[in-house]
């Protein structure tokens, strides 16, 4: 239904994204709702072609000699009328079987042209049909030719429409799946872009989540602006792109650069710096951002290295300027409670020698894979990963259920130039 008031809107795009399931008292929710804007009256209506339903292309079973795919279809349609529909035309009459003839003036405009085939009656229309090689003349059963068929030839596909079931939800095992809950596949968002903007155009994206927007207009050199209000969003996009394509340029503003912008937003905003703290050691927050009562956990990190089980890392975030060796030490315990392979204690104030001291005492993680011995409880600090003097240390193996992996690297390189607006 279109909102009100809202004058450049366009169109409900309807995609379905996951199949039937059990719904107790309530239509199953199946689908998202995308909705479709422009920025003005003038807008740009790009064709995208979609693949046929198998049902649909069996009925292509004719080749013509030039290997062309055709379907038989009817040339006539039934009741008499007088005049030109109605004319007998190479001995076929049509009104003796209490028919007329049907063309496809479509057919016949993709021949001669749309000004020459209005000027011409029925019977000429057959006849360009005819010499055009869109007529099939069957053989009746005494041998004699019977009345002519029209040659619907196999188009190059079906011109997509606003309800989308052909495009697969990303599963959990799909090479683009980056962990972010609401991702959608980036098959998606190109067709939307590629059907509603030219190359340099500009598309924006205001709730830009995980970016996929954002990537398919990188990949379809289209100029873009995404906005989100969290900081690990941004983050987030930041190393989508630049993993999907090396040597991207683009601005970003409103995140912390350096530690004093880090300073500033833990004073302003705990959550918000919390969620960004996170995305500086790859970990995705805790229960999804909801705000609520501290568990001790801020952020989590999944990871694989082995064929068994899928490992947790447990991230507690520290944006004041107290910290002691008794925050380490709890965070020890819930590291345990939470049955967690590791633990990262990420602070923005620098920790003393006796809390890297016990966290260094929690012991080590061993990978059972290579062996390789990772500090159980690390001590990293928000200036060292932003300088990049620290790092958060851990299998890291794509393969298995790493959170936010890696994006997969784009063939084609774009280069996002400087916007005009």
């Amino acid at each position: 239904m279109r909102p009100d008031g809202v004058e450049n809107y366009r169109n409900e795009i309807i995609w379905k994204r996951t199949g039937a399931h059990s719904a107790a008292k309530r239509w199953g929710d199946v689908h998202d709702t995308i909705l479709f804007y422009s920025k003005s009256d003038a807008l740009v209506w790009n064709q995208v072609l979609i693949a046929h339903d198998p049902a649909y292309l069996a009925r292509y079973r004719n080749l013509d000699p030039d290997g062309r795919e055709w379907a038989d279809d009817n040339l006539t349609a039934p009741g008499v009328r007088r005049g030109d529909s109605g004319a007998a035309w190479k001995g076929c009459d049509p009104t003796a079987k209490g028919l007329h003839w049907k063309i496809s003036n479509r057919a016949v405009e993709s021949l001669i042209g749309s000004a020459a085939a209005a000027t011409l009656t029925t019977t000429e229309k057959l006849d360009v049909l005819d010499h055009g090689g869109l007529l099939h003349w069957p053989k009746t059963k005494v041998g004699g030719a019977g009345f002519p068929r029209f040659k619907r030839m196999l188009s190059a596909g079906v011109s997509v429409q606003d309800v989308v079931t052909d495009i697969a939800p990303i599963n959990s095992q799909a090479q683009e799946r980056l962990g972010y809950p609401t991702q959608k596949p980036l098959a998606l968002l190109e067709r939307i872009i590629a059907a509603s903007s030219n190359e340099g155009e500009v598309v924006l994206d205001p709730f830009c989540g995980c970016g996929t927007a954002v990537h398919a207009a990188e990949k379809l050199r289209r100029q873009w602006i995404g906005i989100d209000v969290t900081h690990l969003a941004i983050s987030l996009i930041e190393k989508r792109l630049r993993d999907a394509f090396p040597g991207i340029t683009f601005e970003v503003h409103g995140t912390p650069k350096d530690f004093d912008g880090a300073r500033n937003l833990a004073f302003r905003d705990k959550y918000q710096f919390q969620w960004w703290a996170c995305s500086l050691v790859n970990a995705q927050p805790f229960q999804g951002k909801k705000k609520g009562a501290d568990t001790g956990i801020d952020g989590v990190i999944y990871f694989q290295d082995d064929t068994t089980s899928t490992k947790k890392i447990v991230v507690s975030v520290k944006g004041g300027e107290n910290v002691s060796v008794a925050m380490v030490r709890d965070f020890g315990h819930v590291i345990d409670r939470e049955k967690a392979a590791m633990g990262f204690f990420v602070t923005l104030t620098d920790p003393t020698k006796h809390m890297v001291t016990e966290g260094v005492g929690t012991g080590y993680y061993t990978s059972p894979l290579t062996g390789a011995k990772f500090p159980k409880l690390q001590v990293l600090t928000i200036e060292g990963l932003l300088s990049g003097t620290e790092q958060a240390r851990y299998p890291r193996m794509d393969a298995g259920g790493l959170t936010f992996k890696k994006a997969k690297r784009e063939e084609k390189q774009a280069e996002q130039k400087k916007l005009q607006l």
